[in-house]
């Protein structure tokens, strides 16, 4: 690694401050399990490294709160979301997907701000905030402004976030009476590997028609992303073991997986129509049990 500066203020707007004097020369250090990793490859070579860790104490970086939906802290960890008794109650997708994150040892380490703002298409958790309507609320000295997580990832480790904004809190809106959801990973390879396709789904049932649905899949392409032609498919069809495997081969028409040791292109497209009918289905299993124990 090149020498940088390393700094860690005490208060969100000294770090605010830091981040608009200094620009694209500076980067935001958070649990690091990211960032490390990229700057011991020469990618980013920051010269000043402005460290979080005295920010961890503010409640609003760092707490979990109701408020109709949820309001996740950035500086909250992997862990903490997996555990979270709150979480569990109100929105159990994220504790499982947030389970199926690498090791213990890394969702200690890693909190949720620095991996949406890593932007690496294939982490767990971005599929799940996504069908689940997330948005980022992000501040800069200027003042704060709102993004829909589906409009955060633009490329290849790239996102809408300005070099003198910070991610502080993700929003979780209140999620549909009855909806239910899944969260499948392929791994063909260790428990705590990259997925080699992964689909979060959330359907929404009136009667015997799905009334709403969200899929997004992780691993895809060059950012995590949802799959519209498949939600537009089973908006407001019947509820049918063909309506879903129909929808479910649209997949194929959105992603663009890249080729790696964890699969070919064709072999990952193939998966993902797998996963997705899969996640679907499970997802709508959930609501279905939901609306019985109404």
């Amino acid at each position: 690694m090149i020498a940088f500066e390393y700094v860690e203020p005490e208060i969100l707007e000294e770090v605010l401050t830091l981040l608009e004097q200094h620009g694209e020369d500076a980067k935001v250090l958070a649990g690091g399990t990211g960032l490390v990793n990229l700057m011991k490859q020469r990618l980013v070579q920051p010269a000043y490294l402005i460290g979080l860790r005295q920010l961890a104490r503010s409640p609003e970086l760092a707490e979990i709160r109701p408020n109709g939906g949820l309001t996740i802290g950035a500086l909250c960890s992997h862990r903490a979301i997996e555990t979270s008794a709150l979480i569990q109650h109100r929105l159990p997708l994220l504790a499982t997907t947030f389970q199926h994150v690498a090791s213990v040892r890394i969702r200690t380490a890693a909190t949720i701000g620095g991996s949406l703002a890593h932007a690496d298409p294939n982490q767990d958790p971005p599929p799940a905030l996504l069908v689940l309507d997330a948005r980022l609320r992000v501040q800069s000295r200027h003042g704060e402004r709102e993004i829909e997580l589906s409009d955060f990832f633009v490329d290849y480790y790239e996102t809408a976030l300005e070099p003198e904004e910070l991610i502080t809190t993700i929003i979780i809106p209140p999620h549909p009476v009855g909806a239910g959801t899944s969260f499948l990973k392929f791994l063909p390879q260790t428990h705590d590997d990259y997925a080699t396709i992964a689909v979060a789904a959330r359907i929404s049932l009136d009667g015997d028609t799905i009334a709403q649905a969200r899929v997004a899949l992780g691993a895809a392409a060059a950012t995590p992303l949802r799959a519209r032609a498949v939600e537009t498919a089973l908006h407001g069809q019947p509820l049918t073991p063909q309506v879903i495997r129909d929808a479910a081969a649209l997949v194929t028409e959105e992603i663009d997986p890249l080729a790696d040791f964890r699969g070919s292109a064709e072999y990952k497209r193939d998966m993902a129509v797998v996963f997705t009918q899969r996640a679907i289905e499970r997802a709508v299993t959930r609501a279905q049990e939901a609306r019985g124990s109404v």
